[in-house]
């Protein structure tokens, strides 16, 4: 079955077609801002206009624009070429391209927190819940020496030890992933309650 990836929750916007385990065809650029103005033409460049059987869209946590941008590119295409969409975990596709046998995936998520989840890699599953800590109290419950993603520098300093990578959420890094982690529901993740209070 061939997929269309889309994922934009972070600085990079990163988008592949895959067939199995197969790369058919990639783009990853890191571009900080800007993802809803590359991501379309960027799709269409793809073989055959990107169009597949399925199509699987990081649903977060991350930035609160970048996952609308990516579920709402996700879910138009879907509508017009009548195939279904699903949700992957923006934190489970960092966790796929590492190596170690347990890693925290430690990614930004603003106002001084990191959102944190643990994975084990043989065989590849969720050992803890994804939360939003600041580095300190991240620190008091995170132990994996392998640290990934965009937040791993900031945890890994809180604690005073282990090695942070900067892992990327690329969406290759789909093929990787079990079948079980590539069938969440179509909406966002935040991984925490709105910045925005309902006036009295």
């Amino acid at each position: 079955m061939r997929r269309l990836v889309i994922e934009t929750s972070g600085a990079d916007c990163s988008i592949a077609l895959i067939e199995g385990e197969h790369i058919i065809a990639e783009r990853h650029e890191r571009v900080g801002r800007g993802h809803a103005e590359r991501l379309i033409p960027w799709i269409a460049a793809l073989p055959e206009g990107g169009r597949s059987d399925e199509i699987l869209v990081g649903c977060g946590p991350g930035s609160f624009t970048g996952v609308r941008i990516a579920i709402a590119a996700a879910r138009g295409l879907a509508l017009g070429w009548g195939v279904p969409v699903h949700g992957v975990s923006s934190l489970a596709l960092v966790a796929a391209g590492q190596n170690e046998p347990a890693l925290t995936v430690a990614v930004e998520g603003g106002h001084g927190e990191i959102f944190v989840q643990d994975f084990m890699r043989t065989p590849f599953y969720q050992a803890g819940p994804m939360r939003s800590l600041t580095p300190e109290a991240a620190a008091q419950i995170s132990t994996n020496a392998w640290v990934a993603g965009s937040g791993a520098e900031r945890l890994v300093a809180a604690r005073g030890y282990g090695t942070a990578v900067n892992g990327e959420g690329r969406a290759s890094l789909a093929c990787l992933l079990p079948e079980a982690f590539t069938t969440l529901p179509p909406r966002p993740v935040y991984g925490r309650g709105a910045d925005a209070k309902a006036m009295a």
